[in-house]
């Protein structure tokens, strides 16, 4: 899951901050972003992070917030599948509302171009260093044949063309054949957390369209180059960036609750 609990905190704090907005059900009143295109059948994790809320309230009730509990949890994947660590900073407060519309417009896309996403990153206050650290979390994790089938069947000048040839295998050209297909962002070390996946951007074997963008010729080639031939720097960075993508607009002091169910607000539980 280490992949999948690294993704929900980044696509919980794009969403009008790190608040566990992204953890809240659908009610009469609110629009869950679990249902938002970027999410749907894509984002995992969250039995996870209520298997924890759960024994915390037993523990220490009402205290911990959901947000926190996702900010520590990516932390705490990353170290587990070796990757670098970071010390998080705490006092997040949960959201006692979600925005469908936001995870709708400002999550990265798997097609954005790179204008597009330094874009995006820098509406949030992160550099485009920043921004190709944390895609470097790719180095783990798996993708559904729907996200990158275009990249693979365009022949485009971008992508190797044996890598194209070996991810069709699992990906029917037919769009809805074979949708839900996994494949692994990093081919060659899928489990590992290291900077292989930036030797692959180097290859043009960056599975997704928004990965192979960062090395392509554009403003960000340097900083791959840089990472695919130091992973130290590539580990620093990537806590560093964690951190600063952590303090994205939280509630704290007496803003927004500290839930007591993770998936609804406190006035429903």
């Amino acid at each position: 899951m280490a992949a999948s609990l690294i993704r929900l905190h980044f696509h919980d704090c794009f969403v009008q901050g790190c608040d566990a907005s992204i953890l809240l059900d659908d009610t009469s009143s609110i629009t869950s972003e679990k249902t938002a295109r970027p999410n749907a059948n894509s984002v995992r994790g969250y039995e996870v992070i209520d298997d924890v809320k759960s024994q915390l309230e037993s523990q220490c009730p009402g205290i911990v917030s959901c947000a926190d509990i996702v900010a520590v949890a990516a932390r705490d994947a990353s170290e587990a599948v070796n990757g670098p660590t970071w010390t998080v900073n705490l006092g997040r407060r949960d959201s006692t509302g979600a925005s469908r519309a936001g995870a709708e417009s400002d999550l990265p896309g798997f097609n954005d171009p790179l204008d597009r996403l330094v874009e995006r990153f820098d509406a949030k206050g992160l550099s485009a260093r920043d921004m190709v650290a944390l895609s470097g979390s790719h180095t783990i994790g798996q993708t559904r044949c729907a996200t990158f089938r275009g990249r693979i069947y365009g022949n485009g000048s971008d992508i190797d063309a044996d890598f194209a040839a070996t991810r069709r295998g699992q990906c029917p050209s037919v769009a809805g054949d074979g949708n839900n297909n996994l494949a692994p962002l990093d081919l060659v070390t899928p489990n590992s957390f290291d900077n292989n996946y930036f030797r692959n951007l180097m290859e043009r074997r960056g599975l997704l369209q928004s990965d192979q963008v960062l090395f392509s010729g554009g403003s960000t080639d340097s900083i791959v180059d840089e990472y695919s031939r130091d992973a130290s720097a590539f580990n620093s960075d990537f806590a560093a960036a964690m951190v600063r993508m952590g303090d994205i607009e939280p509630l704290t002091g007496s803003q927004g609750e500290v839930r007591r169910v993770c998936t609804v607000v406190n006035a429903a539980a």
